[in-house]
């Protein structure tokens, strides 16, 4: 049987897109990493199931990293299946409603999909809804060291876990060395999600981003929540933010309670189906 899929990216962070009804059996951890693979598969940042039936929201989806993992929520992700769901003509120009892992979302869909806005949800930081280990706490400019040297960090949950480290200077080199450490290490029991973040101006951060099972990336909506939350919760940028990444800028509004709305661009990039005889091949990571 062949596997009818739809691949997107958001600002260069790619996904594909599969309808439940059009796989033969339910995904396996292995065959999510052979399609995610550049060279074996498909090749992608992620995997969208859905649409699913929801008793809360007209639409469910679950998230895949490339790892085989489930993810709780992916603002970029969102948009992309927002975009599918226009594509499919389930939804049109009204706002709608997805269930996630990490919550439920509203989406609204412009310039005939090119366009996606995702009312994110509320971003905390307190330790036991990251999780950060330790006692109950917002997780404010705290120390952690890494091989001797310290860094300071702040931790948010967008309906995902999230390390920001605000620095003078970042760079792509900087995330690939520091990122795997931080994602894994023992202050977060779910392993988390890395934001290297420098200041522009009250308007205007930078960011490089480590994902939780997927690496390095070049843009990310919840990550772009959360640095954008953490930037204001320090008193060093306003509600508006443009949160500019390699892969391009998303716009943030930041509401009461820290309430998040994210907009940002969306590119359909082909249809295509998948052959099971790509499952025949055996990768070790």
């Amino acid at each position: 049987m062949l596997w009818v899929f739809t691949k997107y990216h958001a600002l260069g962070n790619d996904y594909i897109v599969i309808d439940p009804k059009n796989l033969p059996s339910p995904l396996t951890p292995e065959q999510i990493k052979i399609i995610c693979h550049r060279n074996f598969g498909v090749g992608s940042d992620g995997i969208l199931l859905g649409p699913l039936p929801s008793k809360k929201a007209k639409f469910a989806l679950r998230i895949f990293n490339p790892d085989g993992s489930e993810a709780e929520k992916s603002g970029n992700g969102l948009r992309i299946f927002s975009r599918y769901l226009w594509d499919r003509k389930l939804v049109r120009k009204d706002d709608f409603a997805i269930e996630t892992r990490g919550g439920l979302v509203q989406a609204t869909v412009m310039e005939r999909g090119k366009i996606v806005s995702v009312e994110m949800g509320r971003v905390s930081f307190w330790s036991d809804e990251i999780p950060v280990a330790g006692p109950r706490r917002e997780v404010i400019n705290e120390p952690i060291y890494l091989r001797g040297q310290r860094f300071n960090f702040c931790g948010a949950t967008v309906g995902n876990p999230h390390c920001v480290l605000p620095l003078p200077n970042i760079s792509a080199e900087l995330a690939k060395q520091i990122g795997p450490m931080l994602e894994t290490h023992l202050r977060f029991p779910n392993r988390t999600n890395v934001q290297l973040m420098k200041i522009i101006d009250r308007k205007n951060i930078q960011i490089e981003i480590w994902e939780r099972g997927a690496g390095y990336t070049l843009a990310s909506g919840s990550s772009s929540s959360a640095a954008a939350a953490v930037a204001h919760k320090l008193g060093r940028c306003d509600r508006e933010i443009a949160v500019h990444m390699p892969g391009g800028i998303i716009e943030i509004e930041i509401g009461d309670n820290f309430a998040i709305r994210m907009t940002g661009a969306v590119t359909k990039v082909l249809e295509g189906t998948i052959n099971a005889e790509m499952f025949s091949v055996k990768i070790s990571a």
